[in-house]
């Protein structure tokens, strides 16, 4: 008897080619090759198979982003390894993906396209899909007439008058009406949230919210703060739903404390519209706790994008308490020692040293908590590893 054959209808990954431009004068907190390496892990994280990386220094990004140069090598590439997207580590003008689309003859989407792609996978919440759908149909709006531009490539003539235009405005009108819908209720999330937030302030319970750059290691450690099951992935954006639960404190005393969604380099600015409702959240905060992944050699240009986001948003006043998570994982092994650019970029006179994984530092963290809730002063003992001394 033959053996039955099955045959996959899962469709193949994305062949992408990664693409950023340096533009002289410009220094950004992470140096080009970073920047790419991010958007890589972005890429695998949307289910994109990463084949080849192009990089180009520049005055200024042209119309078409790149030089006509590299734009022939792009052709070249796209050719010959059957790349069936091209993405670009910046939010590129619709004109200029327009352009791009036209010069390549392939799918062509921007860092901040990328990112939305990554979100829309992760949200599961209805707030959560709220949220990214707005902010999806915004980066789309300024970008439909390049959904019509095969009708441009047909020269023209009959059968080609007046329906492309006709359907870019059809279509223009049901977004604009699909946003202000989701405008609206997402007003009606914000709302709510304003109503537990007063709630919450009427039986002084008080707030802690979790911030830091994407995969830092927040949701280990929400998790073991609070004995809850949020999921704990190696990727970005693995938790971007918000989660609060209550955390019992050695005092006595028990506060709320939230996960939120993690920061990013360039993280697109309707990102931030968007998701307004979340983050009005951290303004109500008693204590931000600032996690960073010790263990990543990007650690300090990570932590100062997350500390330009949060003076960006105007919560610079809100006390915060460093947390240098995963120092199971420093490379060489923790030597308990603050970091010279926490003391140097960041100011930071204290952190707490913690692992999620191991549990070490945890009762240290509760503790500072407990304390700077109390309005005590902790002093932290980066040689006792994660242990904490009290100044009153």
């Amino acid at each position: 008897m033959a053996r039955a054959r099955t045959i996959s209808t899962r469709p193949e990954p994305e062949r992408a080619c990664l693409v950023t431009v340096g533009v002289r004068g410009r220094d950004g907190p992470l140096a080009l090759g970073e920047s790419l390496d991010e958007l890589a892990h972005l890429a695998a994280s949307a289910g994109a198979v990463v084949v080849s990386r192009f990089s180009q220094m520049l005055p200024k990004p042209s119309r078409t982003y790149l030089g006509s140069g590299k734009i022939d090598e792009l052709k070249e590439a796209i050719k010959r390894d059957s790349i069936d997207v091209v993405i670009f580590d910046d939010e590129l003008h619709p004109t200029q993906q327009r352009a791009l689309e036209d010069a390549l003859h392939t799918k062509v989407i921007d860092r901040s396209g990328l990112i939305l792609d990554v979100f829309a996978a992760r949200a599961r919440t209805r707030e959560g899909k709220l949220q990214t759908d707005l902010a999806q149909s915004e980066h789309l709006l300024p970008r439909l007439a390049g959904q019509w531009s095969h009708l441009e490539r047909l020269g023209g003539g009959i059968g080609t008058r007046g329906p492309g235009e006709a359907q870019i405005e059809t279509d223009r009108r049901l977004v604009r009406t699909k946003i202000a819908r989701l405008k609206r209720e997402l007003e009606q999330v914000r709302q709510q949230r304003a109503r537990q937030r007063r709630n919450r302030a009427r039986g002084e319970t008080r707030i802690v919210d979790l911030v830091g750059y994407t995969n830092a290691g927040k949701s280990a450690l929400f998790n073991r703060l609070t004995a809850a099951t949020v999921l704990v992935k190696n990727q970005l954006f693995s938790t971007l739903d918000p989660t609060t639960r209550r955390i019992h404190l050695p005092s006595g005393d028990s506060a709320v404390i939230t996960d939120t969604v993690g920061f990013i380099h360039k993280l697109p600015t309707i990102v931030v519209a968007a998701f307004r409702a979340t983050l009005e959240e951290l303004r109500e905060a008693d204590i931000l706790l600032h996690v960073v992944d010790a263990s990543s050699p990007l650690a300090p240009q990570h932590a100062m994008v997350v500390d330009k986001i949060l003076r960006d948003l105007e919560l610079s006043d809100i006390p915060r308490i460093l947390v240098l998570n995963k120092i199971d994982l420093v490379p060489g092994g923790f030597d308990g020692q603050l970091p010279e650019w926490a003391t140097g970029s960041l100011g930071v006179q204290k952190a707490v040293f913690t692992s999620a994984v191991t549990g070490t530092g945890i009762e240290a963290l509760r503790l500072a908590i407990d304390e700077e809730l109390r309005g005590g002063v902790v002093a932290f003992d980066a040689a006792a590893n994660g242990r904490s001394q009290i100044d009153h």
